[in-house]
């Protein structure tokens, strides 16, 4: 049946700002940035794997009414609402302090798992990202 997931979603609140984030911090590269009318379509990904792709989408039409928007976006700034995805890392630690050096905020520093070494962090939108190093 299906040979591959291309594409996921998270709600951002700023897409410019998500760039800022996913791009400038995180170093994901732009895959998509298309201006489409009635919405912007955003995508990132790691570099050099262009088959798969996360949409950073602003919460708004054509997915939902401009009411439903709103408590969207009333719940993610609470921190109620997000999203998550997991990348993976040759060097958890390495890649934790590269990124605490740019001033991300980690949930949970790199910790010894059954699978690897693993961490998290949240993004400016409230969204759980985790990074790990798996296991040799």
């Amino acid at each position: 049946m299906f040979t591959a997931i291309t594409q996921s979603q998270i709600y951002v609140l700023d897409q410019d700002e998500a760039i800022d984030f996913y791009v400038g911090k995180l170093g994901l590269e732009i895959t998509a940035d298309v201006d489409m009318g009635f919405m912007r379509w955003l995508t990132v990904g790691v570099p050099g794997q262009p088959d798969r792709q996360i949409l950073l989408e602003k919460p708004g039409a054509p997915a939902m009414s401009e009411e439903t928007a709103e408590q969207v976006r009333e719940l993610m700034t609470k921190g109620a609402l997000g999203g998550w995805f997991i990348l993976t890392t040759d060097d958890c630690r390495k890649t934790y302090e590269t990124l605490l050096k740019k001033g991300v905020e980690f949930t949970e520093e790199p910790t010894e798992r059954p699978y690897g070494i693993d961490c998290g962090l949240r993004d400016p939108f409230g969204n759980h990202i985790r990074f790990t190093q798996p296991k040799a």
